[in-house]
């Protein structure tokens, strides 16, 4: 049986983050289910760094997190553009930088843009953000501080024994730790469950993403553009291609998510909406979870009534620009010390104890 400090379940960017953020301090061992860490929402997704992306109470961690992330080399400039008809309201979190767009300035923005679109906001600080790097990055700093990560770790069941708890997995391991991390995304709820902690009805959101080929070019740089009623996305993928999504989030169970022909189609249909543009095909599509507290802000902290079990999950669509600050703050939590970047109390997972029991 192996002994560690903290036994981290998941390997996705909160896992991996938190874990390069426990390493020099703890033994660390990352226990991912699948042969590959981040195959589910941190593989799949369209990562932009977005600075009101989430919410006002979001916004600090994503703030905090930017530093981190140039200072990396993480992020790559690529602006916003919000779009609205008339009497869409445009809602941005305060203190983002944003400047008004008129219709003539959309026009040449935007050649083709259908007519009622009318008004939007140009926010310039919108970024990519080299997911995949960051990712390993944050692994290979966990290992360069002997942390431990294995894939494979299906959990099976933990259960809480004096000072410690006892974790046995799918294959026959068993490991001892002081604190288990329970980053496992879509999965949170169950992987509590499997270690007896009362759930906090954290629900995973299947979201689909499309790559299209269009008849224009030019389009690599093309900023993001948003809805400001939240009905899609797009942006500049290659000369004559663009990520779009429908801004979907549907309920599912915890699952090896995989786009649905309806969900394309209306993303095709919403984007054919917006500009005149030509799609000659789809390229590929795929699909992620996303996956949100009741309140949808993150949980960030130890559980109320299980000793040594930490919630570090509910990072919705959020989770990859707030990677770094969210990191430094859970550490600093389940170390009792260290500098915390941002106020921790809207993300304790005690506001969530009340609630009714999924």
């Amino acid at each position: 049986m192996d002994r560690v400090d903290v036994l981290i379940i998941g390997g996705g960017i909160a896992g991996a983050s938190l874990g390069a953020a426990l390493a020099p301090h703890l033994r660390v061992l990352l226990a991912e289910a699948e042969d590959v860490p981040g195959q589910h929402a941190t593989g799949r997704s369209a990562a932009f760094w977005h600075e009101g992306y989430g919410g006002a109470l979001v916004a600090p961690l994503t703030r905090a997190s930017r530093p981190s992330l140039e200072l990396g080399g993480y992020l790559s400039p690529r602006g916003a553009i919000h779009l609205a008809r008339a009497g869409d309201a445009i809602e941005i979190v305060p203190g983002c930088a944003v400047e008004p767009l008129d219709r003539a300035a959309l026009e040449r923005l935007l050649p083709g843009l259908r007519p009622q679109w009318v008004r939007g906001l140009d926010e310039p600080a919108v970024a990519d953000i080299d997911v995949s790097g960051l990712h390993q990055a944050y692994l290979s700093e966990l290992q360069a501080n002997a942390g431990a990560v294995r894939t494979g770790m299906r959990l099976m069941s933990a259960e809480r024994r004096p000072g410690r708890w006892l974790a046995r997995f799918e294959r026959g391991e068993e490991i001892a730790a002081d604190v288990i991390v329970n980053a496992a995304g879509a999965w949170a709820d169950p992987v509590a469950e499997r270690c007896g902690v009362r759930p906090l009805g954290i629900a995973p959101k299947r979201r689909t993403m499309v790559q299209l080929r269009l008849g224009r070019t030019g389009l690599q740089r093309l900023p993001l553009v948003i809805a400001a009623d939240g009905s899609f996305y797009f942006k500049g993928e290659g000369d004559r291609s663009i990520w779009l999504s429908p801004h979907d989030e549907v309920a599912t169970d915890p699952c090896d998510a995989a786009p649905e022909e309806l969900d394309v189609a209306v993303a095709i249909d919403r984007f054919s909406q917006v500009v005149d543009w030509p799609v000659e095909r789809v390229e590929r599509s795929w699909a992620g979870l996303r996956s949100f507290a009741p309140d949808r802000l993150p949980v960030f902290g130890f559980d109320r009534d299980a000793a040594g079990f930490f919630w570090c999950a509910g990072q919705g669509g959020f989770g990859i620009q707030t990677a770094p600050a969210a990191a430094a703050l859970c550490a600093a939590l389940i170390l009792g010390k260290g500098e915390v970047p941002v106020d921790p109390a809207p993300y304790d997972p005690r506001r969530l104890s009340s609630s009714p029991r999924p």
